[in-house]
């Protein structure tokens, strides 16, 4: 019998409530604190059996907690356990040793028995998630503008560079990417055989001469030295996975799309026709086609000649964008015909041991992309060996970077397992940077730490996801993110900045000779402060003295890769709601005001998603604030702007979940919020009143539920909203519309309404030394409680700093 159901109008005044900030309560609680320790409430000594090793755990009701808010220290159960932490909170003191206690055996665990409840991080640490998924490292490219910086830095700048990025005390970067020709960040365009029409390529030159001149073979070959002896203590580890993309063909291989004037066109290595650039296609018959794939090979026996083999290709940098720089367009089809009638075969006579990646372009259309190249009568199928991708969001706004298409990373791993291909396909996230300029000339504390936490966010979803490694873009740029010959100036790890080198003359240029832009304004704000004010601000200074800055966003991005070695595996991870106790992470139950501060996913494009509910301002919604019945969300982006967004009326055709979008009716949806008389828990159901299409039947918002389990972070770790049947469990929402929060049962546990991903987050990681690696990421502005669960056993708890990012390893 279908249940009733009666509207509920629902009146909210539309000013958003200031988010509160946990920080300023802490001072207040220093005395309790210390009196909290002195009288043994943290641990309690039980006389159980010497032989139980797992605590026992108490968890306490809101009544029962003591008024100190965070946990003063960190307390590790039967395990040993180390813990560093990178925080902005002290961000002069990058992976900082977190002190932490062991406690005695049978020691009771009481969760909640501070002022906010503990979040259970929780993981199975024996259960690997994707056995076919063994991970291969992280790295960058050695791009012609990555090694013009480097050949800048002095003796002592160019060793330090190399610890940083491959040595034990660095980063222990194990991919490494090249252009195949020029890119945009060289300095010009360039190419190896510049004869039209030699389709031989007699003219090729076998030395590759510029990207020897250029610096950036030497660069590479430093890298695999430093990374061989730093690292080849691990069976998986220590060796360099280096692969190579093209940007554009020689322009003498390209459809013309230049006009010089009436019905004369001309060919150039920026820019592409459409739908493919190669001239004559890529039929079995087409020359250039054929000449193209050659030229793949010349480039591979080049390298291997100077000492650098190359495992694998991508067939073409992002294809789908005929970029203003050097492009080169497929759409799936001729991608595949370029491989099935050409790249493929050339590369099985000539480097049958170099594997080709498909795609290497944004996730938004990484299924097509598959379903076209792999599927079982593709002729390609048999000469590919993986799928390569970018994190970009392919829009105008870059602060959509790195946090979209998920969920569609979930499902290629479906389309893998139904094309057989599950136990052998490379994915490997092949390009990642955020743009425009760089931390250090934008000079902003805000903008630098966020862009440092949505590395941290992308790399662990990925990761999540069955991601096999994943590739920053250049390795290292100047002090505003070049040269980059189309002013494309991006953000990289660390920088190189000779000027600022102890005994460097004082009129030695802040910029190379190379750069031939300006910085944003005109001015780098990194250039005019101190050593000591760098410093302080998380830009170590002891680097700066050699020529480097070393920004925070690289030490964020060793929580990691220092961490997740070649040969680890994704275990199953998931911040989930505190236990016992109606408190959220983020909110006391006494509350209505959702914690974490402000909002910065609160941007039109985010998609929706649902997770454990953590009492913050990424799980607040405001309900039918006006006649439109618009469902709204309010916060601020990294520049500080005020946002407002709206939930849309379709489902986003490539991403097929719901995004917030313009709060206006062409864009944004209008609901009624239906309470259904008949249910016994008496929740809602929210129905969209203006579809784009008339339908036979009403939609509601629903939960679409992700393929492939959901990956490490299983089903409740972000799942998509999407329109569906008004009468499906997965349409009924329970709403407290004094807070905003919209939860929902479906999957037997709570999950909340979310705008993207939760403030706190995690990812679990089984490492080729039999450790465990647990990283924990808090991106709210308040701190958190938190207790980490292997199955059911206590591990530890502790607590995490707002803005902070925390690397546990479990022995």
């Amino acid at each position: 019998m279908r249940e009733g159901y009666e509207f509920i109008p629902v009146t909210e005044n539309d000013t958003e409530p200031p988010p509160r900030s946990i920080d300023k309560k802490i001072a207040t609680a220093v005395v309790a604190v210390v009196l909290l320790i002195a009288s043994g409430i943290v641990l309690t000594r039980q006389n159980h059996s010497p032989h139980v090793l797992v605590p026992k755990v108490i968890v306490l009701l809101p009544e029962e907690q003591d008024a100190v808010l965070i946990r003063p220290n960190c307390v590790s159960y039967g395990r040993t356990v180390s813990v560093i932490q990178t925080s902005m909170q002290t961000p002069d003191h990058p992976w900082a040793a977190v002190p932490c206690d062991k406690a005695p055996q049978n020691t009771v665990v009481e969760l909640n028995s501070f002022g906010l409840p503990d979040a259970i991080l929780q993981t199975n640490l024996s259960h690997t998630v994707f056995e076919h998924s063994k991970i291969k490292g992280f790295g960058g490219a050695f791009t012609e503008a990555a090694a013009l910086n480097f050949g800048q830095l002095s003796i002592k700048g160019k060793e330090t560079v190399m610890e940083l990025l491959f040595g034990k005390s660095g980063l222990g970067y194990t991919l490494g990417r090249f252009p195949i020709n020029s890119c945009d960040f060289s300095v010009k365009s360039y190419t190896f055989d510049e004869t039209a029409d030699d389709f031989e390529l007699r003219d090729f030159d076998t030395g590759v001469h510029h990207d020897v001149e250029s610096g950036m073979v030497d660069m590479a070959l430093r890298a695999v030295s430093t990374l061989r002896q730093a690292w080849s203590d691990g069976a998986d580890d220590g060796e360099m996975f280096l692969y190579a993309s093209p940007w554009s063909p020689p322009a003498w291989m390209k459809t013309p799309t230049y006009h010089w004037e009436q019905n004369k066109t001309f060919s150039s290595m920026t820019g592409s026709a459409l739908p493919v650039c190669l001239k004559d296609g890529v039929g079995p018959d087409s020359e250039y086609a054929k000449s193209w794939a050659l030229y793949f090979s010349k480039f591979l026996t080049a390298y291997k000649n100077l000492g650098l083999s190359l495992s694998a290709v991508t067939v073409q940098n992002e294809p789908e964008f005929p970029a203003p720089w050097e492009a080169c367009a497929y759409d799936p089809e001729s991608q595949h015909d370029f491989v099935a009638n050409h790249l493929g075969p050339r590369l099985r006579q000539d480097h049958p041991d170099v594997k080709i990646l498909a795609f290497d372009h944004n996730k938004d259309h990484i299924n097509q992309w598959a379903n076209t190249m792999l599927n079982e009568s593709s002729q390609a199928k048999p000469y590919i060996s993986g799928t390569a991708y970018h994190w970009y969001a392919g829009g105008m706004d870059r602060l959509l970077d790195g946090a979209l298409g998920i969920p569609n990373m979930h499902r290629l791993q479906d389309q893998l397992r139904e094309y057989g291909l599950l136990s052998e396909h490379i994915v490997l996230g092949s390009e990642s940077c955020h743009c425009p300029t760089t931390g250090y000339a934008g000079g902003s504390p805000e903008i630098y730490w966020s862009r440092a936490e949505r590395y941290a966010h992308a790399i662990l979803a990925d990761l999540a996801a069955g991601s096999h490694g994943w590739v920053e873009w250049n390795l290292i740029l100047d002090g505003i993110g070049g040269p980059n010959h189309l002013n494309n100036l991006c953000e990289a790890t660390i920088l190189a900045v000779p000027h600022r080198a102890v005994g460097m003359a004082p009129d030695y240029p802040p910029l190379p000779s190379f750069e031939k832009q300006k910085p944003f304004g005109n001015v780098s704000l990194g250039d005019g402060r101190t050593r000591e004010e760098l410093n302080a601000l998380g830009f170590p200074a002891k680097f700066l003295d050699v020529g480097v800055v070393v920004q925070p966003i690289y030490f964020y991005m060793g929580h990691i890769s220092r961490h997740v070695r070649p040969g680890s595996y994704a275990v199953s991870a998931l911040v989930q709601e505190s236990l016992g106790n109606s408190s959220k992470i983020f909110r006391h139950a006494d509350s209505v005001v959702m914690g974490g501060g402000q909002n910065d996913l609160s941007r039109n494009g985010i998609e929706l998603t649902v997770w454990p509910c953590e009492g913050s301002t990424r799980q607040q919604f405001k309900w039918n604030i006006d006649d439109r019945k618009h469902i709204q969300v309010y916060g601020h982006d990294w520049l500080g702007t005020p946002t407002t967004s709206c939930i849309g009326r379709e489902p986003d055709v490539d991403l097929l979940g719901l995004r917030l979008d313009e709060c206006d009716d062409n864009h944004a949806g209008n609901f009624d919020v239906l309470l259904l008389t008949d249910d016994p828990d008496g929740r809602y159901i929210v129905k969209l009143l203006n579809p784009v299409k008339a339908k036979k039947r009403d939609e509601c918002l629903v939960i679409l539920e992700l393929r492939n389990g959901g990956g490490a972070y299983g089903p409740r770790g972000g799942a998509q909203i999407s329109l569906g049947d008004c009468e499906s469990e997965a349409a009924k929402w329970s709403l407290d519309l004094n807070s905003g929060e919209a939860s929902s049962r479906y999957f037997g546990d709570d999950v909340c309404l979310t705008t993207g991903w939760p403030f706190l987050q995690m990812g679990a990681f089984q490492t080729p030394t039999g450790d465990n690696t647990i990283v924990v990421l808090n991106e709210a502005n308040d701190p958190a409680n938190f207790a980490l669960k292997d199955g059911d056993a206590v591990l530890l708890t502790s607590s995490i700093p707002s803005r902070s990012i925390q690397t546990i390893i479990v022995s």
